[in-house]
């Protein structure tokens, strides 16, 4: 988690980035910002608040050496000399100004910030925030005339509404520091412009990260494998993604020998399963080891994609919350429609 109540904004620079498939140049402000202690809190407020139900943090990073990372190098620079914040927000705005090559990108003021003594997962430490915004709002200004009062519409920056935005925090500079990502105003492919193009990140190897894609395999395994290999309904799938679910939400740690004894049980599936795990860590290059500590945040962020739900053509939905010993599945002749009975003790 990240709170800002003891945070100061130190210095902060603007910067116009337009759009390159126009052409239209990056303009860059003559020196950083001047702000005052009210306008300090707003900014404060409207760059750090969005972060605050932040729960996966990521690293920059590059392929081959992480110091030919464009935001790794400027912002290393930035940490080591906080007054060079405004010479280094100019390179860091012609950078994202050459990754803003898709014709969707909009362009939009860059803001590049020092802010002192942030919070993230208890520990204090120093951050510099990138920030863009791409959308305005409309405002309505009352304001004082000869009838009265008058009225006017005025287009500026909503600061409760954050489009894109990364918390570099001065914490595991050798990994590519911690990191933390906001971006509200993109989801095709454009938008990877901003994590992919321009900073370059990739998520932190935490327990947040193994919990999330071991529930994953859960799910991919559940769905798609087990159908393929094995006669298995539709409720006993949902009786499996339950307790799966349950395995860790109940469980402080996870360990694989436990997991496949308890949730899966017969062996022919529990190579089926490990088949998958293989296939499953070696498609996403990623590693989910055999034991490590359950997230809870990523359980529960996780769990609404792994409701049981039995879809029956467009009429019904069926959800599964208990043992598929509740549900049977049945054929009837006379109407040739596949039907299902449900038990249950009373009526709520």
């Amino acid at each position: 988690m990240i709170h800002c109540e003891n945070t100061a904004l130190q210095e902060i620079a603007l910067h116009h980035i337009g759009s390159k498939t126009e052409e239209e140049g990056v303009l860059c402000s003559r020196t950083s910002l001047p702000i005052d202690e009210e306008l300090q809190s707003l900014l404060v407020t409207y760059f750090i608040s969005a972060f605050g139900k932040t729960e996966e943090y990521y690293g920059l990073y590059h392929e081959s050496d992480l110091s030919l990372n464009e935001v790794f190098c400027f912002v290393s620079r930035i940490f080591d000399d906080p007054g060079s914040l405004y010479e280094e927000s100019v390179h860091l705005a012609r950078h994202l100004y050459e990754q803003s090559d898709h014709p969707q990108i909009k362009s939009g003021e860059f803001y590049v910030a020092y802010f002192k003594a942030c919070t993230v997962n208890g520990e204090i430490a120093d951050a510099v925030g990138l920030f863009k915004s791409e959308n305005k709002d409309t405002f309505l200004k009352v304001f004082p005339s000869d009838s009265g009062l008058g009225l006017e519409s005025q287009q500026g920056i909503n600061i409760n509404k954050l489009d894109k935005g990364c918390l570099i925090f001065n914490i595991e500079k050798e990994d590519g520091y911690l990191a933390a990502l906001v971006d509200h105003s993109g989801k095709g492919a454009e938008a990877r412009y901003w994590t992919d193009g321009f900073l370059h990140v990739r998520p932190k190897r935490d327990e947040y990260f193994i919990t999330r894609n071991a529930l994953s395999l859960c799910k991919h395994f559940v769905t798609r494998e087990l159908p393929r290999e094995f006669e298995v309904s539709k409720a006993e799938q949902a009786d499996l993604l339950n307790r799966s679910l349950r395995f860790f939400q109940e469980q402080e740690t996870f360990d694989l020998g436990k997991f496949t004894e308890e949730v899966i049980g017969q062996p022919e599936v529990i190579d089926s399963f490990q088949r998958c795990k293989t296939n499953f860590m070696r498609d996403r290059d990623i590693e989910i080891t055999d034991s490590f500590a359950i997230s809870g945040d990523a359980v529960k962020k996780q769990a609404r994609n792994l409701k049981s739900v039995i879809k029956l053509d467009k009429n019904f939905h069926i959800y599964i919350h208990g043992g598929n010993r509740y549900i049977r599945k049945g054929y009837d002749e006379e109407s040739g429609l596949n039907y299902y009975q449900l038990f249950f003790r009373e009526e709520e």
